[in-house]
């Protein structure tokens, strides 16, 4: 019996982009884990002017967490990049036997 194990994931060989359904649950991803930083952000202004007194770090915290709502869906709504491509174009060699004049002989 063989010991080794086999795996059977499929193994990519293409540069083929991700699936539609991963690239949307990967920007879903981003777009709750933006959303959730801005609850902390508030909580975070809150504490600072009501512990310390610093309505000026309060602001700057609080001017921070203003854009994340925008931010989250611009990236959420936004699909990635497309790869560019190279192109494999075929390029004659100027050492190939072809390149070069031949002799022609006439038979007549």
């Amino acid at each position: 019996m063989n010991s080794s194990h086999r795996d059977d994931t499929p193994v990519l060989i293409t540069e083929a982009q991700p699936s539609y359904d991963d690239q949307q649950a990967k920007r879903r991803r981003r777009y709750a884990i933006m959303m959730a930083s801005r609850i902390p952000c508030l909580v975070i202004a809150a504490v600072v002017f009501q512990l310390w007194q610093l309505w000026w770090l309060s602001l700057i915290i609080l001017a921070i967490s203003i854009p994340l709502p925008w931010m989250a869906v611009l990236i959420a709504n936004d699909r990635p990049a497309k790869k560019r491509e190279h192109v494999n174009r075929f390029r004659r060699s100027r050492h190939s036997i072809e390149s070069r004049s031949h002799q022609v002989i006439d038979g007549a």
